[in-house]
């Protein structure tokens, strides 16, 4: 009797602990979820459904568990170990085992205090900037359709260069704003292209002209950027502001009027900050091609700190990859995404300034599916695509944020890094189709002059002595 009653209060203890161990949502749940998720899951925002209270994500527990366990949410496509990120939103292992296990144990509210949910400030994040600017008319976009990609023209009306301590994007809409990235133009051409006063033109993966400069990007969830000791973007006289939109249409029609908040250096920077373009327009990838690489480099003229980079490229992309080959023979990695999706790009900050010395060579390798098991693949049944600026073609880029010791040193250095983008781009040969006529020749009278064995491409033993013609070229005094 006695030891019946020994086994029976063995077997109930032995039922009462994994109860007692269970997670829930008031002690384990919620401050994942607060932390990571209910920026953009809740009201108002992007995201389809809230997640701040006990009901939201109780009946959604294994959705949750689902989408949280396969890295669909929250979006985070650098991979650990390639790189070290600001702001990271990459749950543990931990934190994934703890949302399985509460949801495999039904989703338990728990005992005690019931959490209280973040509160989100109304306002700008990083406080009132010195100078709001504002779409110069509201953008309207149907209930349903394919995403829109958008460029927005507004002028700054700078009457000197001015330089901007901190930068911070509003959606007008966010419901609708997927992403945006701001570039800054002199050239006028923005202008030009926006045939109807505020309503912008269509651009796919970026503005479609000779940036010269830029303002970093935003996406749900960013924090404002705000530049290092030293640093300031500088905005020259006369620039605009060119605002690229990602709009993911949400079953309705809405309206956007998006406002950009600039906060200015009352002393000039002392360091220079500038924006190299890595990457290669020889693009053709056949149907059903499931392993298609595309790679690219460049050396930097003089010693540089990376602090940021943007990859990008449209929706076959599955693998990239970024290295720095020092010249000791160290790499350095400097971003690698694994499982690239084109609904989830922006630009990834570097904790620390990444410390490059001249001569580095940045290597960047691309991988591309082209077949009908890639379920982001546009067309079904497969087709050839090309580089271009459309969604169903495709791009590889990555876009690298740099500061310098002086700014003095950033018009030498963009003409380095100018030189190495078209050597690089040679090496491949001329794509007259995926580069146009005008470009094309003027690309073709630059192949002809240095190709000495004459086999169409430059050879990398002809690279230097057209990388030097062209910086020279560049440091020529203008007419």
């Amino acid at each position: 009797m006695r030891l019946s009653m020994v086994v029976l209060a063995s077997v109930a203890c032995a039922g009462l602990a994994p109860a007692a161990d269970t997670p829930t949502f008031n002690r384990d749940i919620a401050p994942i979820l607060y932390k990571n998720c209910s920026n953009c899951h809740r009201p108002g925002e992007v995201a389809p459904f809230a997640l701040l209270t006990y009901q939201d994500a109780a009946k959604r527990a294994k959705q949750i568990a689902q989408i949280t366990d396969a890295r669909v949410m929250p979006p985070w496509k650098a991979t650990p170990g390639y790189g070290d990120f600001l702001d990271v939103r990459r749950l543990t292992d931990r934190q994934l085992a703890t949302i399985r296990d509460w949801a495999a144990h039904g989703a338990p509210e728990g005992d005690g205090q019931k959490p209280v949910p973040p509160k989100f400030p109304d306002g700008w994040l990083a406080g009132q900037p010195d100078q709001v600017f504002k779409m110069t008319a509201a953008y309207s976009v149907p209930a349903e359709g394919a995403d829109q990609f958008r460029c927005f023209v507004i002028p700054l009306n700078a009457i000197e260069d001015e330089y901007v301590k901190k930068v911070e994007f509003r959606p007008g809409n966010a419901k609708i704003v997927h992403h945006a990235i701001l570039f800054l133009d002199t050239s006028g051409e923005a202008r030009r292209r926006e045939t109807a006063p505020g309503q912008g033109y269509s651009c796919v993966g970026g503005p479609g002209l000779d940036i010269t400069g830029s303002l970093g990007g935003w996406a749900p969830g960013a924090m404002p950027s705000v530049a290092r000791d030293g640093v300031a973007h500088t905005i020259k006289k006369g620039s605009d502001l060119i605002l690229q939109i990602h709009y993911h249409l949400d079953g309705k029609p809405e309206q956007d009027q998006s406002t950009v908040g600039l906060t200015f250096s009352k002393e000039p920077p002392t360091k220079g900050l500038t924006l190299m373009v890595l990457g290669n327009e020889k693009i053709d990838i056949p149907a059903g091609d499931s392993h298609y690489v595309v790679k690219a480099s460049a050396v930097l003229p003089m010693d540089a700190e990376a602090s940021a980079i943007f990859p990008h490229a449209h929706y076959l992309c599955k693998d990239m990859k970024v290295d720095a080959h020092l010249p000791d023979g160290s790499v350095i990695p400097m971003i690698w995404i694994k499982d690239w999706d084109f609904n989830w790009q922006g630009s990834y900050r570097y904790a620390s300034p990444v410390k490059l010395p001249k001569d580095t060579r940045l290597d960047m390798q691309y991988v591309y599916d082209n077949s009908a098991a890639n379920p982001h693949n546009p067309s079904n049944p497969p087709k050839e695509v090309k580089f271009g600026e459309e969604t169903t073609n495709e791009m590889a880029f990555a876009f690298v944020s740099f500061t310098l010791d002086s700014p003095d040193e950033v018009s030498r250095f963009r003409s380095g890094i100018r030189a190495e983008f078209i050597a690089d781009m040679l090496a491949n040969g001329v794509d007259a189709e995926a580069l146009g006529p005008e470009r094309a020749a003027q690309l073709k009278m630059l192949l002809n002059a240095f190709d000495r064995n004459h086999n169409g491409k430059l050879d990398p033993e002809e690279r230097p002595a057209l990388v030097q013609f062209m910086i020279k070229r560049d440091e020529r005094p203008k007419q």
